[in-house]
């Protein structure tokens, strides 16, 4: 009888052996399943590539005379890019701190003193603001003046008076070339 006991218990080892190999492979290909079946909904979040196409653009600012400003359109918000004249340099960086809604220096907005590139979205209501075009309205700073609610930015765009809670945004961006910048 013991050789038949130890039959016995070699018999439910390698049963037990064996059932341990199945729910440990049943585990790996449920998991593996429930990833094949998450992936697609996972991949279908990721953005378009039309939207990627739009991430960053290239812009030529070699045709933009000086005190001329242009608008670009990147990630469906307008851009401002204005050329500045000397006057409106030096303007811009002799504004006091103290005199400012939102403190910040000229010099930490633009990369290079002469262009300033910004998204042209007022930081109150989301409206565009005024002054890009020649003729049109700048407000009392000499920069751009949102007409719905009466903001008023200066030169380096930043809120020196009106409802607006902070300065116009300055996007990520970087010179390529001296006639070429980088937004995004």
């Amino acid at each position: 009888m013991a050789k038949t006991n130890t039959s016995k218990q070699e018999d439910t080892h390698v049963d037990g052996r064996r059932r341990d190999f199945i729910v440990v492979a049943s585990y790996a290909m449920a998991g593996i399943g429930a990833a094949a079946v998450a992936w697609p909904l996972i991949d279908q979040m990721n953005p378009a590539a039309d939207t990627l196409a739009l991430a960053s653009i290239e812009v030529d600012i070699s045709k933009i005379d000086i005190g001329q400003s242009i608008t670009v359109k990147w990630r469906g918000k307008p851009v401002f890019i204005r050329h500045r004249t000397e006057d409106e340099i030096n303007t811009a960086q002799s504004v006091e701190l103290s005199q400012l809604k939102d403190p910040q220096l000229d010099v930490d907005r633009v990369s290079n003193p002469k262009y300033l590139v910004m998204i042209g979205v007022c930081t109150h209501l989301g409206c565009v603001p005024l002054g890009q075009k020649t003729g049109e309205i700048k407000g009392e700073y000499d920069g751009w003046f949102c007409p719905c609610h009466g903001s008023h930015y200066d030169s380096s765009g930043r809120i020196r008076k009106g409802p607006a809670p902070v300065n116009l945004e300055i996007p990520p961006y970087t010179f390529e070339t001296e006639s070429l910048i980088k937004i995004g």
